[in-house]
């Protein structure tokens, strides 16, 4: 990855905490389902999740208006793109996905997601390495949750 041009520095700073409440959120979510057996706790995350979108479509503007590289701007994109897919799948028209394994939608909503955490979270990695170093730890314990839940069943 090349340096180049990140963008306004608050921009950076908004993605990056964009990504790492999309960590905890989801974190949260997952242990919750451990829990109490229950999706209602991970359900009404989504909709903090949702909320992300607002700093998240306001930082890409900034990179673009910035003409930042692509690096800046990928990751707000596809988060919006998730959350978008999220929105229809989960609250909008929801439609069971997940048990049983529906992969026509299961691959793109994991990609988008997965996509966005690691795209929102690398610029950091460039602009400084110990808040890049938070995201890692916020991620890792996301990736830990999910583990967990899918080996409570879960997940």
């Amino acid at each position: 990855m090349s340096g180049g041009n990140l963008g306004p520095w608050w921009a950076s700073l908004t993605v990056w905490g964009v990504v790492n409440a999309v960590n905890v959120l989801q974190t949260a979510g997952f242990v919750s389902r451990i829990w109490t057996r229950s999706l209602a706790t991970n359900h009404a995350m989504g909709y903090a999740m949702m909320a992300l979108a607002f700093p998240a479509a306001a930082a890409g503007v900034a990179f673009a208006r910035a003409k930042a590289s692509w690096i800046a701007w990928a990751g707000p994109v596809t988060f919006l793109a998730f959350v978008a897919l999220m929105a229809v799948v989960d609250y909008i028209a929801p439609i069971e996905f997940r048990s049983p394994a529906r992969p026509i939608l299961l691959i793109p909503y994991l990609a988008l997601f997965f996509g966005s955490v690691l795209l929102m979270g690398l610029p950091m990695f460039c602009l400084d390495r110990r808040l890049w170093l938070v995201t890692a730890v916020t991620a890792l314990c996301l990736l830990g949750s999910m583990g967990a839940a899918m080996r409570a069943g879960v997940g």
